[in-house]
C-alpha cells in the first residue's frame, strides 16, 4: 500500500515539474536556450530529463541554458550524490538508505565546525523574506531525497520570485499554493492489473488519443500551428497565479468551440504539444484513402504506429517508449480483455502476440534492417488486427464499430482517465469551468469505448467518490451521489442493456482468494468497503464532521440498494436498518474500547475507581452519541438510538457484573461505584423510554444491573448496625443523666440532645451515602429511629415510683360511736398519728417536683422535634429518589407514630404522678391527715392554699409554657382526689353532718377559684368539669340520714340511686355521717364495727 501511495505521489511531481519547467523555459527569464541535437522546439524535447537545478541556475547567473548540458546534468545527478557548491560539508542521499544495501566502508567527509553571527545569521539556510512557514513544499529534483527539508539557493519554490515582463503585475500579487491529499492507495477498483504492465500515463495518453479521434469523427480534428505558443503560455501563467479559493466565472477567458475544448482537454490531461501534434496529424494521415469510414472506427494504435514515423521525436529514447505504449494497447485491447471471444480464430491470438513482439524487437536492430522488418510486420498485424476489432457487437454492423478498446476492463480504465479531466489541475477538490462541456464532449467516445448511460453514471461516480477521499471535498461526495442516484435499478433498464451488463465481469484475486466481480460490483464494492470502514468507527471519524457524516451514510446506503440486484451479492437481504445497526455496533465498540484505555489512564492519576470513571465517561459517550449522532441515524433508523444505548449498558454491565458479584459490604469503592453505575443505567432506560415504538419491549430485552436491590441490601445491614450503635448511645446517655435543666433558657436534660444529635449524625451519613436505595432501607431506618426514641421514653419513666406506693392506704371502714368513745379515740390516735401501713411508704426515695419537671421538659423536648426531623428526612429522601415524591402527607406523618405515643404516654404519667406525689406525698399531713379532722369548721380548707400555692408556683417555674396546663391540670385532679379521699375514706377522725355541706360547698369554690386564678390559670370550663365529681359527693352530704338510707336500700335493691350516686358512695358518707341512725343501720345492715376506742 506504501509503494503504491509513493508511485502516486512520484506521478504527479512528474506532472508538476513539466508544468514549471515548461514556464520557466517558454518565458523570458532565461536569456537564451540552445535546442540539443535533432530537437526544434521545446516540444521535441523530454522534459522528464532536464536538470531543475541546473536551469535554475542558469536563470540566477543569467547565462545562456543549453538543454544537452541540463540532460546530462540530470543523469549524473542521478547516479552520483549531488554536492551543494555553497556548502561543500554537506550532502544529500539521493536514494533510500532502507534499501541502498550495505553502508559505505569510507568515514564520512569532516563538517567544519562555524559559529554563526549573532547579528548576522546564515544566510544561506535563511528564507527568503516572501516565504512563510504556511507556503507549500517546494518541488524538488532528483538529486534529493523526497523527504529533504534543508533549505537551499535557489528551488522551484522560488519559481513565484521570477516575473515575466508580460504578467509581471499578475503573477507578484498572486501566490500558488496546493491542497494535501489524502491516501487513496487502498480504493482500488475491482478490475484485474494489466498483464503487459500499462501504467496511468499510457492510459492517459491513450485516452486523449482516442478522444481525438472521436472528435475527429466529427470533423473538428485540424492540426495547430505554432503560433499558439505564446497564447498556451499566457493561459498558463493565469491558471498558476491563480487562488484555489477564487471562484471560477463563466466570464473567464476561454477558447470557443470544439478546437478550444479539445485545447483545455490536453492541457488537462496534461498531454504536451508535440504529443497533440503527432497524435492529430498520425489520424489524419490515417484516414486519407479511406473514403466513407469514420475516424472513430479506426484501430488507432494501429494506425498511429503506421502513420507515425521516428522522425517526428526528439530521440529514440521518446520513440521507443510510445512505440511500446501502442503495442501494449493492442495486446491489452484485442489478446488480454476482448470484448468478443476469438472462437476458432483462436490462433491468430498467438499469431498477433508473436508480431508484436518482432516489431518490438526491429529496434534493436540495424535502422535498415529494423524498418524493414517493422513494416512488413505492420502489414502482418493489420491483416490479423483489423478483423479481430471489427467483429460485431452489442448488435452493431460489421465495420461499423472498432471494437479494439471494447474489453470491459481496459475500455472503463481509458474512460476514467477522461473524466479525470473534469478536476481543477492547481485545486483537485474543485471542478473545472468547463464541465459541462468536457462531459458533453466525452460522449463522443461512448461508441468506441462502448459506454452506456449506465457505465458513464457508475465511472463517473466512482472518479468523483475517489476524488473526494483525496482531498475531502464535500461537494465532490454530494455530485457522487447524484450520479449513483442516476444509476437505473435491475428493472429499470431496458433488455439490450441488461444483457450488455450481464455480460460485463471480471475475476479478480483478493484476501479471500478468487472472485468473480460484476461490472457495478467493480466499482461500488469498494465505494461501500470504505464507507464501511468510515461509518464503522463515525465517533472517531466525523467527531467533527456531522455533516460530512450524513452523505457518506447517503452514499452507503445508495451503494447497498445497488448492490442488492447484483447476483451473488452478499446484501441482498441486509436492510437499512441492518445496515445502520451494524455501523451502531462497530462504532460503539470501538469507541468503548479507547474509552476503557482513557480511564485506565485517568484512573491512575486519580483516586477514584476505574468502574467510577468508566461508568461517567460512557455516560458522556452516549450523551454524545444520542445528541450528535444518532439524529443523522436515525433518518434510515428510528431505533437507532436504542441499539447504541442498549449495547452500552451491556459492554458496561460486563464489566460491572464480576465487581457486583463480589462486593458483600459497603465498602469506600461500593459507593464510588454503584451511584456512577445507577445513573448511567437510569440514563439508559430514559433514552429508550423516549424513543417511541416498541420502547417496552427494548426495555424488557435489557438485562438490569440490579443496582438498587444489591446496594439496598448492603445499605440494610448498615442502617442496622448503626441503630444498634444510636440504642447503645441511649442506654449510655440514660446512665449519665443527672435530670439537671442544661440551662435557664434550655430547662430540659442533656440526654435528649445527644440522643438528637446520634440519631441525626446517623440520617447525615445515611444520605452522604450517594447510592441508589428503596423504600424499604428507608422505612428500615424511620423504624430503628423510631424504635430508639420508644426506648428512651421508657428508661425515662422506669425510675418512676409506683403511685400506690405514695398514696396511703384506705382506712377500714367503721360506723359512728359515742361521743366520749370517740374523744377517747381520738386521744389515743393523736398520740400516735402515723398508722404502721403508712411508715412503709414514708421510706421510698421519691423524686424531687424539680426533676420531675425536667423529665417533662425533656420527654416535650423529645416529641416536639420530632415533626423537624420527620420533615428533614422526607424532604431529603426526595430529592434523592423520585419514589419519596408518591408518598402522600399522612404516611410521612406515620413514620414516629410510636414514639410521639410512647413520649405521650411518659408525659401523662408524669404529670399523673407529680400531682399525685404533691398531695399525697409532700402534703399528706395539711391535706390528707388533717384536712376536715374532728370537725369541718376547725380545718377549713383555705389553710391548704398556701402550700399549694407554693408547689405551683415551683411547678411553674421549671416547667415549659406548653406543658404549664397539662401539669396544673394533673395537680388540680389530685387535689380533688385527695378531697374525695378526705370526704370518703378519710377515716373514723372525719365525722359530717348534713349542716356541713354549705361549708364543703364553699372550699370546693375557693379550690375552683385557686386554679382558676382569675384567668391566669386553667380555663374555667376544665376546672368545671373536673369539679363536677367532687360536687356530688358534697352535695350528698347535705342531705338527711333517712333519705341516705332509703337511698341506699333502693340502689341495692334495684341498682337506681334517686340522689344519682352509687351504692359504695351512699355507704361511705353514711360511715363517716355523725349519726346513731346510720351507725345502727350500718351495724344491722352492713355488720360494719365501730371505730376503735
Amino acid at each position: 500500500m506504501e509503494d503504491e501511495n509513493e508511485v502516486e505521489l512520484l506521478q504527479r511531481y512528474r506532472r508538476d515539474r513539466r508544468i514549471l519547467l515548461n514556464y520557466l523555459l517558454s518565458g523570458s527569464l532565461i536569456k537564451k536556450v540552445v535546442m540539443p541535437p535533432g530537437a526544434v522546439s521545446l516540444d521535441d524535447v523530454d522534459l522528464d530529463q532536464v536538470s531543475v537545478d541546473f536551469v535554475l541556475n542558469s536563470v540566477k547567473k543569467g547565462d545562456m541554458l543549453e538543454l544537452s548540458e541540463a540532460i546530462r546534468d540530470y543523469h549524473d545527478s542521478t547516479g552520483f550524490p549531488h554536492m551543494n557548491a555553497e556548502s561543500e560539508g554537506e550532502f544529500f542521499l539521493a536514494t533510500n538508505p532502507e534499501s541502498s544495501g550495505s553502508p559505505p566502508r569510507r568515514a564520512p567527509p569532516v563538517v567544519p565546525f562555524v559559529v554563526p553571527s549573532p547579528i548576522m545569521p546564515d544566510l544561506s539556510s535563511s528564507l527568503p523574506f516572501d516565504a512563510t512557514e504556511e507556503d507549500e513544499p517546494a518541488m524538488m529534483s532528483k538529486s534529493q531525497s523526497i523527504n529533504t527539508t534543508q533549505g537551499r539557493d535557489l528551488t522551484v519554490d522560488d519559481i513565484d520570485d521570477f516575473e515575466d515582463e508580460d504578467d509581471l503585475e499578475e503573477l507578484a500579487s498572486r501566490r500558488y499554493s496546493r491542497r494535501s491529499l489524502n491516501d487513496t492507495a487502498d480504493l482500488v477498483v475491482g478490475l484485474p492489473s494489466f498483464a503487459t504492465g500499462v501504467n496511468d500515463d499510457d492510459l492517459r495518453e491513450t485516452a486523449y488519443e482516442i478522444l481525438l479521434a472521436a472528435a475527429g469523427a466529427s470533423g473538428g480534428l485540424i492540426v495547430p500551428s505554432k503560433e499558439k505558443k505564446k497564447e498556451k503560455k499566457s493561459r498558463l501563467l493565469k491558471k498558476l497565479g491563480r487562488s484555489k479559493s477564487e471562484q471560477v466565472t463563466a466570464q473567464s477567458q476561454q477558447s470557443t468551440g470544439l478546437t478550444g475544448l479539445l485545447e483545455t482537454m490536453r492541457v488537462q490531461m496534461e498531454i504536451s504539444e508535440a504529443m497533440d501534434i503527432r497524435t492529430r496529424q498520425g489520424l489524419l494521415n490515417a484516414m486519407a484513402g479511406k473514403v466513407g469510414k469514420r475516424m472513430d472506427a479506426l484501430l488507432v494504435p494501429l494506425e498511429l504506429l503506421s502513420c507515425v514515423s521516428r522522425t517526428e521525436f526528439s530521440d529514440k529514447k521518446a520513440y521507443i517508449k510510445w512505440q511500446k505504449r501502442q503495442l501494449n494497447m493492442l495486446e491489452e485491447g484485442l489478446v488480454n480483455h476482448p470484448v468478443v471471444g476469438f472462437g476458432e480464430s483462436g490462433c491468430k491470438a498467438s499469431e498477433m502476440r508473436v508480431l508484436l513482439a518482432r516489431i518490438e524487437e526491429s529496434e534493436s536492430f540495424a535502422p535498415s534492417v529494423g524498418e524493414l522488418q517493422r513494416i512488413e510486420c505492420l502489414r502482418s498485424l493489420r491483416e490479423i488486427a483489423i478483423p479481430l476489432a471489427e467483429r460485431p457487437a452489442r448488435g452493431d454492423l460489421t465495420g461499423e464499430v472498432c471494437h479494439w478498446a471494447d474489453g470491459y476492463h481496459l475500455n472503463v480504465r481509458l474512460y476514467e482517465k477522461l473524466l479525470l479531466s473534469v478536476f481543477d489541475v492547481l485545486d483537485e477538490g474543485k471542478l473545472t469551468e468547463e464541465v459541462e462541456e468536457i462531459l458533453e464532449l466525452l460522449k463522443s467516445t461512448w461508441r468506441i469505448l462502448g459506454i452506456t448511460e449506465t457505465i458513464h453514471h457508475t465511472c463517473y461516480a466512482w472518479v468523483l467518490f475517489r476524488q473526494f477521499v483525496m482531498t475531502r471535498e464535500h461537494a465532490l461526495l454530494k455530485l457522487a451521489i447524484e450520479q449513483l442516484n442516476k444509476v437505473p435499478l435491475k428493472e429499470e433498464r431496458g433488455p439490450q442493456e441488461r444483457m450488455h451488463l450481464k455480460s460485463l465481469y471480471s475475476k479478480v484475486e483478493n484476501e479471500e482468494g478468487p472472485q468473480e466481480l460484476s461490472f457495478l460490483q467493480s466499482f461500488l464494492i469498494p465505494i461501500q468497503k470504505w464507507a464501511d470502514k468510515q461509518l464503522a468507527d463515525y465517533h472517531l471519524n466525523f467527531s467533527e464532521a456531522l455533516a460530512m457524516m450524513e452523505t457518506v451514510v447517503s452514499i452507503s446506503m445508495v451503494t447497498r440498494r445497488l448492490l442488492q440486484e447484483e447476483p451473488g451479492s452478499a446484501m441482498q437481504h441486509v436492510t437499512d436498518g441492518d445496515k445502520i445497526e451494524s455501523y451502531v455496533s462497530s462504532s460503539i465498540k470501538s469507541a468503548f474500547l479507547r474509552t476503557l484505555q482513557d480511564v485506565e489512564t485517568m484512573s491512575n492519576a486519580t483516586d477514584e475507581h476505574p468502574l467510577a470513571l468508566l461508568g461517567e465517561e460512557t455516560k458522556k459517550l452516549l450523551r454524545k452519541d444520542a445528541a450528535v449522532f444518532i439524529p443523522v441515524l436515525s433518518q434510515w433508523h428510528s431505533q437507532a438510538i436504542v441499539v447504541s444505548a442498549s449495547l452500552l449498558h451491556k459492554l458496561y454491565g460486563s464489566k460491572l457484573k464480576p465487581f457486583l458479584n463480589g462486593v458483600e459490604q459497603l465498602t469506600e469503592d461500593a459507593v464510588l461505584v454503584f451511584p456512577a453505575a445507577d445513573s448511567f443505567e437510569e440514563y439508559v432506560m430514559d433514552l429508550i423510554a423516549s424513543s417511541g415504538g416498541q420502547s417496552e419491549v427494548s426495555l424488557k430485552k435489557l438485562s438490569p444491573y440490579k443496582i438498587e436491590t444489591i446496594s439496598g441490601t448492603l445499605v440494610l445491614r448498615w442502617v442496622n448496625a448503626q441503630l444498634s450503635r444510636i440504642l447503645g448511645w441511649v442506654e449510655r446517655a440514660i446512665q449519665q443523666e443527672r435530670w439537671e435543666p442544661v440551662s435557664m433558657q434550655q430547662r430540659h436534660g442533656s440526654s435528649i440532645v445527644e440522643v438528637y444529635r446520634i440519631v441525626e449524625e446517623t440520617i447525615d451519613q445515611f444520605f452522604a451515602l450517594k447510592i441508589p436505595m428503596r423504600s424499604g432501607e428507608m422505612n428500615s431506618l424511620f423504624r430503628g429511629i423510631d424504635n430508639a426514641f420508644q426506648v428512651y421514653a421508657k428508661h425515662v419513666v422506669d425510675n418512676l415510683a409506683s403511685k400506690d406506693d405514695i398514696i396511703p392506704p384506705v382506712p377500714i371502714l367503721t360506723r359512728y360511736r359515742r361521743e366520749s368513745g370517740i374523744k377517747a379515740f381520738v386521744k389515743k390516735e393523736l398520740s400516735d398519728p402515723r398508722l404502721p401501713d403508712m411508715r412503709k411508704s414514708r421510706d421510698i426515695n421519691v423524686l424531687t417536683t424539680q426533676t420531675l419537671c425536667v423529665q417533662l421538659n425533656t420527654l416535650y423536648y423529645g416529641i416536639s422535634h420530632l415533626n423537624k426531623l420527620e420533615d428533614s428526612i422526607w424532604e431529603r429522601w426526595t430529592k434523592k429518589t423520585k419514589q419519596g415524591k408518591s408518598i402522600n402527607g399522612d404516611s410521612k406523618k406515620e413514620s414516629f407514630d410510636g414514639s410521639r405515643k410512647d413520649f405521650n404516654a411518659a408525659i401523662d404519667r408524669i404529670c399523673e404522678f407529680t400531682g399525685t406525689k404533691i398531695i399525697f406525698w409532700d402534703l399528706r399531713e395539711p391535706f390528707i391527715e388533717n384536712l376536715y379532722r374532728l370537725s369541718v369548721s376547725e380545718s377549713r380548707l383555705e389553710t391548704l392554699i398556701e402550700p399549694l400555692d407554693v408547689e405551683l408556683n415551683q411547678l411553674c417555674d421549671v416547667i415549659v409554657e406548653p406543658l404549664r396546663d397539662r401539669i396544673v391540670t394533673s395537680l388540680l385532679q389530685a387535689s380533688l382526689d385527695g378531697l374525695v379521699r378526705v370526704l370518703l375514706d378519710g377515716g373514723p377522725a372525719r365525722l359530717f353532718i348534713p349542716s356541713d355541706a354549705k361549708s364543703l360547698e364553699e372550699d370546693l369554690e375557693v379550690l375552683k377559684e385557686f386554679f382558676i386564678s382569675g384567668g391566669d390559670g386553667l380555663p374555667r370550663g376544665v376546672v368545671e368539669n373536673q369539679v363536677a365529681r367532687v360536687r356530688q359527693v358534697i352535695k350528698l352530704q347535705g342531705y338527711e340520714t333517712r333519705e341516705l338510707i332509703d337511698d341506699l336500700k333502693s340502689a341495692s335493691a334495684t341498682d337506681r340511686s334517686k340522689l344519682g350516686a352509687d351504692s359504695k358512695t351512699l355507704l361511705r358518707i353514711l360511715c363517716h355521717r355523725c349519726d346513731s341512725e346510720a351507725s345502727q343501720f350500718l351495724k344491722k345492715q352492713y355488720k360494719i364495727p365501730k371505730s376503735a376506742a
